[in-house]
């Protein structure tokens, strides 16, 4: 029996982007519904919102700049709250007090892929943003929520107080919008398609099989 090649999937997506969040429950049904299919996820980092500062700002203030009030948003959250429900996820925006630069939450996510924990590291950290309405600004925060996946707390606090990996998070996230994604999530198979959009897992598992299917027939010409 020939073994099948693995799929890389390359998730280019932002910690504070509710459609990300329901992405990222879309594509692991679509993985459930895929089981016989090998896969190599790679969690990817994005800037949603690349003007945030380092030290995040008011949610009152970013939803202003960005939708053009607090109230203009809460017709666009609706949908976006129904949407993470049916998947199972609760998104309460209006537990969201402060809106955060996500540089440190993709360098936890990156650290944590050291120990194959970015995918947990990244459900933590969106839930305690979208569900509790946690302060992603606060070091205590994201200290606790490596703890919480099983990361050593006092060696994320020391990391995080350096300097360590912004550079590459910083490129990394510039390489994708250099190769032209402005939208997420955006999931990439095999490095060279793109899907765009938290689409449902049924169109994410076609897409799944299809590109391996392809991938392994070109390993095997």
């Amino acid at each position: 029996m020939s073994t099948l090649k693995p799929l890389q999937i390359d998730i280019v997506s932002d910690v504070v982007c509710p459609w990300c969040y329901i992405g990222k429950r879309r594509i692991e049904n679509a993985l459930a519904l895929t089981p016989d299919v090998p896969v190599e996820i790679n969690w990817r980092p994005f800037f949603l919102n690349t003007w945030v500062p380092r030290e995040g700002i008011s949610r009152d203030e970013y939803l202003t700049k960005k939708f053009g009030s607090v109230e203009a948003y809460k017709g666009i959250a609706g949908r976006v709250v129904a949407a993470a429900t049916e998947e199972g996820l609760t998104y309460r925006p209006e537990l969201v007090r402060r809106q955060p630069n996500t540089t440190d939450c993709h360098r936890l996510i990156h650290w944590a892929d050291a120990q194959r924990k970015s995918a947990e590291m990244k459900q933590r950290l969106m839930e305690l943003y979208f569900r509790d309405g946690g302060d992603l600004t606060d070091v205590d925060v994201l200290v606790q929520a490596a703890a919480d996946i099983g990361l050593d707390a006092e060696d994320i606090r020391k990391r995080l107080a350096g300097d360590e990996d912004v550079a590459l998070i910083s490129a990394q996230a510039q390489d994708a919008a250099d190769k032209g994604i402005s939208g997420v999530p955006t999931f990439v198979f095999a490095q060279k398609y793109a899907v765009s959009g938290a689409q449902p897992a049924e169109q994410l598992a076609r897409a799944i099989r299809q590109v391996s299917a392809e991938v392994n027939a070109q390993a095997a010409e």
